[in-house]
């Protein structure tokens, strides 16, 4: 379940440190009730940013795919590639 946090409780930044690390996921800091920031631990950050490209990836290969309708069989490719670069 998502933490929802008022500003003001970024005056005791050790506390919100220890529960972005401790939940692993977003803060979600409100101002006048409303939604105003996001705060997260730089490894909730790095996750998210390689789930977003490996994602990207997978689109990337779906559209390529869609385009030509071509696939390769993986020995062949990886035979070929190492023919090519290596002997």
């Amino acid at each position: 379940m998502p933490q929802i946090r008022p500003i003001t409780d970024l005056r005791n930044t050790t506390e919100i440190s220890n529960v972005c690390h401790a939940k692993q996921e977003p803060v979600f800091i409100t101002k006048n009730g409303y939604g105003d920031m996001v705060i997260m631990s730089i490894e909730t950050y790095e996750a998210m940013l390689e789930t977003a490209a490996s994602d990207t990836a997978i689109a990337e290969a779906e559209a390529e795919y869609a385009g030509d309708g071509k696939l390769y069989d993986a020995r062949e490719a990886l035979s070929s590639l190492r023919r090519k670069h290596f002997g």
